[in-house]
Order: structure tokens, then C-alpha cells, then sequence
């Protein structure tokens, strides 16, 4: 009786490994490895300088916004996050050229904002 135990539990464990071989074939269209190279090479050239104007808290952040959307409306503003302080940043640029240009303007008004180059992509 024990060796007939040992004869189904061997043959179970036999039949159970072999039945879990298999094989996935994933087939993908040639135009989705196009549409990476564009994404990566759009995130590649979409590279910007910005302006920071100052940072702190919350309450601080919005009322630098606030200040620089009446000094200078023309520029595009957004308050960052970036651990532990809130960031004002502003301009989206190309050139280092243009964006220097600019930083002169902002940092008669702001004497403490800084330029920042743009970050390489890491895609």
C-alpha cells in the first residue's frame, strides 16, 4: 500500500512539472518602437531653462506667485514641490541666451532668484 502511495505521488509530481512548461510569444507592431523613438527624442528636445524666483512654505509660495503674475504677466509661473519647500518658478526658455536675458529683468525686482538649466532627460 506504501509503495502504491509513493507510485501515484511520483507519477502526480511528474505529470504536474511537465505540465507547467510553456511558452509566450509576444509579437508587437514595428510602429510602437517608432512611437518610443518620437516620444524619447520630443522628451529629448523639449529641454527648458527657468527662473526661480524664491521658495518656502505654502502661504509664502503663493504670495511670491501672486506678486510675480502682477510684475510680470507675460511670464508663465508654477509652484513647485521639492522636499521640504514650495518653489517659485517661472519662463519656460530654449535658449540660455533668451533666459539670461530675461533672469536680468526678474532679478531687478528679485534680487535672490536664480537660473536653472534644464535637467537631462533621462529617457
Amino acid at each position: 500500500m506504501k509503495n502504491l502511495f509513493y507510485l501515484f505521488s511520483m507519477a502526480f509530481v511528474v505529470n504536474f512539472s511537465i505540465a507547467q512548461e510553456g511558452k509566450i510569444n509576444i509579437e508587437q507592431d514595428n510602429k510602437i518602437t517608432e512611437l518610443l523613438d518620437i516620444y524619447k527624442s520630443s522628451k529629448h528636445n523639449s529641454e527648458y531653462y527657468r527662473i526661480q524666483v524664491g521658495f518656502g512654505d505654502y502661504a509664502k509660495a503663493q504670495e511670491i506667485k501672486s506678486n510675480i503674475e502682477i510684475d510680470f504677466p507675460d511670464l508663465p509661473s508654477k509652484i513647485d514641490f521639492d522636499s521640504p519647500t514650495y518653489r517659485v518658478r517661472v519662463g519656460r526658455f530654449k535658449s540660455k541666451l533668451e533666459a539670461e536675458r530675461k533672469f536680468n529683468e526678474v532679478r531687478k525686482k528679485y534680487p535672490d532668484a536664480m537660473l536653472l538649466k534644464p535637467k537631462k532627460s533621462t529617457i
